[in-house]
């Protein structure tokens, strides 16, 4: 004789995480929405969470969306998750999403140049709202019209039609790394720039030219390359081949490039640091497994994540975004020392 199967227990309610927790269904909602502070004491929504831990209550995101007229999706628009920055970035945007029932869609460049084509029929239909990183502004041209919230990062202060923006302190990070080589005596310089057109690279050329100006003997020259190990190692190796006084430090507007620049010297006999001083900006894991490991300037690069995430719930909240730009920090290691002695 077989036993009959016995029902599956019936999945907790709102209704039942009230009841447990003493409140009305409308004080879960607002505890559950995040939207608690100043309207339910703090003591009562800790009890509420307690609840819906203990009865292993999951809200239905399906329904509430409907009911909202909300997805609960938000795209992230970035050149390729290839570059390892935009990577931590990802990963800092889908943890604070995660903790307010969003998810992250990513919507990379498919070889890291140029955009994607059109990631949904209907982006009105399918997203909340666009995270997008400058460098890949040109994918947003598949989203016009969708009449979507942006959030953009590491862009232009000027630009409109940006409902809230996360930038980094780029020209402060370019100021350090030069002015630390001005210190140790630096006078001559290549400035070996992503050939990018993007504000982002813009900012950074601006920043080393005017570090230098007025420092009595300092001569800046920009040397453009495409952001790849391949193409600055090329870039480099020219520019210290050219005729005249060789440049005594190379900075650089990505570690990529430096990594690049580093195989140029050898190539050409020079020794890093002791000939030459090479510098790199972002920090990636790059930095510490070339030799010397680089110096360069460190970008929180999960924390522009996690502020444009912010920002942007801050935004379908109807709430201003946190504003001022992210600091970012220089870190000196063995690629850079004193210019050679007679250089």
């Amino acid at each position: 004789m077989t036993s009959a199967s016995q029902p599956a227990p019936a999945r907790p309610t709102s209704r039942d995480v009230a009841r447990a927790a003493g409140v009305s269904q409308a004080t879960v909602s607002l505890v559950l929405g995040d939207k608690w502070r100043g309207r339910v004491a703090e003591a009562t929504a800790e009890r509420v969470r307690s609840a819906t831990q203990d009865l292993g209550y999951r809200p239905n995101l399906a329904a509430r969306s409907l009911r909202l007229g909300r997805t609960r999706t938000a795209l992230l628009v970035v050149p390729a998750l290839t570059n390892e920055f935009f990577a931590r970035v990802y990963t800092g945007a889908a943890a604070v999403a995660a903790e307010h029932g969003f998810g992250v869609v990513l919507y990379p460049s498919p070889d890291g140049t140029g955009p994607a084509r059109d990631p949904f029929a209907s982006a009105r239909a399918a997203l909340d709202g666009v995270i997008a990183s400058s460098m890949a502004a040109d994918a947003l041209g598949a989203l016009h019209g969708a009449d979507l919230p942006l959030v953009m990062l590491d862009s232009d202060p000027a630009d409109t039609g940006v409902a809230a923006r996360v930038n980094l302190d780029i020209a402060d990070g370019m100021r350090q790394v030069t002015d630390h080589l001005l210190a140790l005596g630096h006078r001559r310089f290549i400035h070996l720039a992503s050939a990018i057109d993007s504000w982002t690279f813009a900012v950074r050329a601006r920043a080393v030219h005017d570090a230098v100006q007025g420092v009595p003997g300092a001569v800046v020259r920009t040397v453009p390359a495409a952001l790849d190990v391949r193409a600055g190692r090329a870039a480099a190796e020219h520019a210290l081949g050219a005729p005249g006084p060789r440049p005594t430090a190379i900075i650089c507007d990505d570690d990529i490039l430096a990594a690049g620049a580093c195989k140029a010297a050898r190539r050409l006999g020079l020794r890093v640091p002791d000939d030459i001083s090479v510098t790199g900006f972002d920090d990636l894991a790059l930095a510490t497994a070339v030799e010397p490991e680089l110096t360069t300037v460190r970008l929180p690069a999960e924390q522009v994540g996690e502020r444009g995430m912010t920002a942007l719930l801050a935004v379908l909240d109807g709430r201003p975004a946190e504003p001022g730009s992210l600091p970012v920090h220089l870190v000196v290691r063995g690629s850079s020392a004193p210019p050679p002695p007679r250089s």
